[in-house]
């Protein structure tokens, strides 16, 4: 009887002490499972990190470079907008460098021979000096009614600069302007049928 009794009162305690064995075993496995979890997610986690700061550091170089482009345009900006205020301000404060007078028949506004010749003088002139240009005035006799002579100085004037244009000056760089009838009594008759070409460059 106290054998039975023994045994069970013995029996529960090795099934405890089996059974707290098995749980710490369990509990060890678990945690060992979660570490290695754990340590995978770090892992993970790592390496989105350094994805993050390689992805920012090229932010970074591209934002940067924008801003190198930025300054650049802006001060080739500056300086496009720099000579277009002095080309603005110069636009009255030009000098004759050059003049050249282009005769026409009475009552004509075709060039002559002659007239070709001395324009491709001018177109010379032009192609060399980039920063000339070209004034344009054209004139009558004072034969004939004053409206048509207005209409004739021009219509010379018109000659002349398409003859320009068609040799490669940008019309750009032609200023033009029927004047009419010359009232000048010490110039011929014959030397007030002309257009007088003008070369012109800023003072500064």
């Amino acid at each position: 009887m106290v054998h039975k009794t023994r045994i069970a009162v013995l029996l529960p305690a090795v099934l405890v002490a089996v059974s707290g064995c098995a749980t710490k075993d369990w509990v060890r496995d678990l945690m060992g499972k979660k570490e290695v979890e754990i340590g995978e997610r770090m892992d993970g986690l790592g390496n989105q990190i350094r994805t993050t700061d390689a992805n920012l550091g090229e932010t970074t170089q591209l934002a940067r470079g924008a801003g190198e482009r930025a300054d650049a345009a802006m001060n080739r900006a500056g300086g496009v907008d720099g000579r277009l205020t002095r080309l603005w301000s110069n636009r009255y404060n030009q000098k004759a460098v050059d003049t050249v007078e282009v005769y026409f028949g009475f009552d004509k506004a075709e060039l002559s021979d002659g007239a070709q010749t001395a324009l491709v003088g001018v177109v010379k002139e032009l192609q060399a000096s980039p920063t000339l240009v070209v004034r344009l005035g054209g004139f009558t006799d004072l034969k004939g009614p004053r409206d048509y002579n207005y209409g004739l100085a021009q219509r010379r004037v018109e000659a002349v600069r398409r003859f320009l244009v068609e040799k490669g000056v940008e019309l750009s760089r032609v200023q033009a302007i029927g004047m009419g009838p010359l009232d000048d009594r010490s110039t011929p008759e014959d030397k007030k049928r002309r257009v007088t070409v003008t070369l012109m460059t800023d003072t500064d």
